[in-house]
């Protein structure tokens, strides 16, 4: 609906000559105008409430000095109104500067020639809550703060809220309502999470729960602080809820989570290679020689070890270098099973952990394959670049019962392997 046409069915009060049989009533009745912020007339209840002569004397009264909170305030009720047909709510005001809290009706009008927006305000009784600051402080501090704070009735409509519950919410005044559906479970960007929030208050639960709401700013993630409360004229049970908006924090620590998982992406995985880090084969390792030991399993480590490759870095450069070194990890990936692991320790070492039920045979098989694989010349940049291996293989639990003592039994028999002229393997 266009802003136009958003109150034609409200009633249009064209001029103060409507109104002689509000003068009739004793109860004090006023009529605000949103538009220019005052008065727009009074019946003589009104002017004699605001301690004035005449209702000039009200339509002139000076309000510049309202805060902005007030005036939100008003116009809340006037979009409640122009709603709901009639708004019924505690409101403050001050007489001659001291406050008086009134229960107060209001109906949504248009006023004058131009179609201001305007209230018709009827007080129906005073209300008391007690002469203590305390008191009046607390029902203002609901209207001012800056999070959204509605009451509600249990069946999910909504009796009072404060001008940011408005501001949040006042774009679904305007849409349809499903059918068994209420305000409180249209605010859920999930109509069902709202039915079960609801099902959950109307069991007399309170609590502190998430959702994501459909608020004026696109979907927020809130935290809903829902209390059970009463009226304070009629003693209705009703429910407060206060919700406080998290979407910020909530995407600080998803984002957080997410450099975590890079992190340890990261600590996983060797950024040259793409192949296994150290790091993830000794996490790794202890799952494998648990099951090694509960299955009377062998295990088989090898250490491999690139022959004179600080050669290739020096006649081609470290780029060269490195793509032999990826292309290597590649070579040597193809040769073992899914469930072996191949990781870079470092430099241009490499180590491969065979998994259960590794026999000897099949271990040098295997580093038969890697000999022969790492062999076959690495075209870089032009090149034809030859490399080749010494591996030291050791077994376990024979050669060691953990991963670092595995781990140095192999690298000791990959140097036996140097000494005796490389491109080789041996076991310990």
């Amino acid at each position: 609906m266009s802003e136009s046409h958003k109150y034609d069915h409200l009633v249009h009060i064209k001029s103060h000559d409507e109104l002689g049989l509000y003068e009739l009533i004793p109860n004090v009745v006023w009529i605000f105008d949103l538009d220019k912020h005052g008065w727009w007339w009074g019946n003589p209840a009104a002017v004699s409430f605001w301690g004035l002569n005449s209702v000039q004397e009200l339509i002139d009264k000076d309000l510049s000095g309202d805060t902005q909170g007030a005036r939100d305030r008003t116009l809340q009720t006037f979009e409640l109104a122009a709603k709901d047909g009639l708004t019924v709510d505690p409101w403050t005001t001050y007489p001659n500067g001291k406050p008086k809290t009134l229960l107060m009706m209001h109906r949504a009008v248009l006023l004058g020639p131009d179609k201001h927006r305007g209230i018709i305000a009827y007080i129906n009784e005073e209300v008391n809550l007690g002469e203590q600051p305390e008191n009046l402080l607390l029902m203002e501090a609901m209207r001012y703060t800056r999070v959204p704070a509605t009451t509600y009735t249990f069946d999910g409509e909504p009796l009072v809220e404060n001008p940011a519950a408005t501001d949040a919410y006042n774009h679904l005044h305007d849409q349809p309502m499903p059918e068994g559906s209420c305000a409180f479970i249209e605010r859920f960007a999930d109509p069902e999470e709202g039915r079960a929030c609801i099902a959950r208050i109307q069991r007399e639960e309170e609590g502190r729960w998430d959702y994501i709401m459909r608020t004026s700013a696109g979907e927020r993630r809130h935290s809903l602080d829902i209390r059970r409360t009463r009226h304070p004229l009629n003693g209705d049970f009703l429910f407060l809820v206060v919700e406080y908006d998290f979407t910020e924090l909530y995407d600080a620590l998803e984002e957080v989570e997410a450099s975590r998982a890079r992190l340890h992406d990261i600590a996983m995985r060797d950024t040259l290679t793409g192949v296994n880090s150290l790091h993830y084969m000794q996490e790794a390792a202890k799952t494998e020689i648990a099951h090694a030991e509960r299955h009377n399993l062998q295990l088989a480590v090898m250490f491999i070890d690139l022959d004179g490759f600080k050669s290739i870095n020096d006649a081609y450069g470290h780029d060269v270098g490195d793509s032999v070194l990826c292309e290597v990890a590649q070579r040597v990936q193809t040769t073992i099973r899914s469930e072996d692991m191949l990781a870079r320790i470092g430099g241009d070492e490499f180590v491969v952990l065979l998994s259960h039920a590794s026999c000897e045979e099949y271990t040098e098989r295997v580093a038969t394959r890697i000999l022969e694989v790492i062999e076959q010349p690495v075209v870089a940049a032009g090149h034809a670049i030859s490399a080749s291996a010494s591996i030291g293989i050791s077994l376990y639990p024979k050669d060691g019962q953990d991963l670092e003592a595995l781990l140095k039994a192999a690298d000791d028999a990959m140097y036996c392997v140097k000494k005796n002229g490389k491109n080789a393997f041996a076991c310990v």
